[in-house]
């Protein structure tokens, strides 16, 4: 099952992703650590991570495997 949700810092594939927090979408080529949201504020992105619109998500290598 692909997970839907990435945490910052994960290493995803090529795709799309939308701030958990506030929407604000991203596309990248494979990245070895994915940003945080240009946008975040500690008092406003509580989930710190981007939810996954197109693409695979998680790249085999990825250092939270388990999140």
């Amino acid at each position: 099952m692909q997970k839907k949700h990435v945490p910052y810092g994960s290493d995803v594939s090529a795709g799309s992703y939308a701030c958990a927090d506030c929407g604000h979408t991203y596309s990248n080529q494979s990245k070895t650590s994915l940003p945080p949201c240009p946008n975040y504020e500690p008092s406003t992105h509580s989930l710190n991570g981007w939810n996954i619109l197109s693409g695979r998500g998680d790249a085999v290598r990825d250092p939270y495997p388990t999140k």
